[in-house]
């Protein structure tokens, strides 16, 4: 059975989107077998930032209300033939995702596939909880800003409350991923340093991705990151967090020093 990761934050504009096609890209080209999956349904650019956008035909709610299989909805990559693309639809209202389909789906793809990663909406929303409902684990993305890091403690609540996870009384594994990190921001008191984040959540840290403008030119070619340019430091990063989510122990470099965050953040217990 596959694992279920949701890509989650509470505030739009973070880097969700990105990073779910990244880790995905990234995981797939280990050799596993992985879907990403859009729940934003109304807005929809998992798809573009895949380069898939002229061949959706079916989405997540043609198969929650059994319009099509999940096999037609399914979009395999041009690239990498073990990443796979469940997109949301454009045209259809959030309402038309229900707890059943969406858990009936979820429950497919991890027969099908080794890991299936969840897209979600920025928010509490209906997309955003069912998006969260059957993960595994969970891995959070925020800015090193303060509304960013507000926004992403109080979804930690959600996560600890409202999944299945939580209703079984069982522990779900959160990470954080800090994205467009500027170290120089940083030292001058433009934004929060990554130790201010760490102590703020207080969740193992996954990775940290540095503003860069490769993610922007991955995006106007169509393809995550880890595909464009695998030698960027950006898609360094983001190959670096899927060994780690893969559950090896790598030291977590901040850019711009020299020290490493290994003992102080996998040594912490997760909250």
């Amino acid at each position: 059975m596959g694992k279920v990761i949701v890509v989650t934050s509470g505030k739009g504009g973070v880097g969700k989107t990105t990073s779910t096609a990244a880790l995905g890209a990234a995981l797939a080209q280990r050799n596993e077998k992985v879907v990403v999956v859009d729940f934003d349904v109304g807005l929809r650019n998992l798809d573009l930032v895949m380069g898939a956008e002229r061949r959706v035909v079916y989405d997540l709610v043609n198969v929650i209300e059994g319009e099509a299989k999940l096999t037609q909805a399914l979009i395999r990559d041009k690239r990498v033939d073990t990443l796979y693309l469940l997109p949301a639809s454009q045209t259809r209202d959030k309402d038309k995702l229900t707890p059943e389909g969406v858990e009936q789906v979820i429950a497919a793809l991890k027969k099908a596939f080794d890991w299936v990663i969840c897209d979600s909406p920025a928010g509490i929303e209906r997309g955003a909880t069912l998006a969260m409902r059957h993960a595994d684990v969970a891995i959070v993305v925020t800015n090193p800003e303060v509304s960013s890091v507000r926004d992403s403690d109080r979804i930690i609540g959600l996560l600890d409350s409202k999944t299945a996870m939580a209703e079984r009384g069982e522990h779900m594994q959160k990470h954080l991923l800090l994205t467009r990190y500027d170290p120089a921001r940083a030292e001058r008191g433009d934004m929060l340093k990554v130790d201010d984040v760490l102590e703020i959540l207080s969740i193992p840290l996954l990775g940290i991705i540095p503003e860069s403008m490769d993610v922007l030119r991955a995006s106007n070619i169509g393809a995550p990151v880890t595909l464009a340019d695998n030698h960027s430091a950006t898609a360094q990063a983001y190959f670096e967090a899927a060994r780690r989510l893969s559950g090896e122990s790598l030291p977590v470099t901040v850019p711009g020093e020299k020290r490493s965050l290994f003992g102080k953040i996998f040594g912490r217990k997760a909250a």
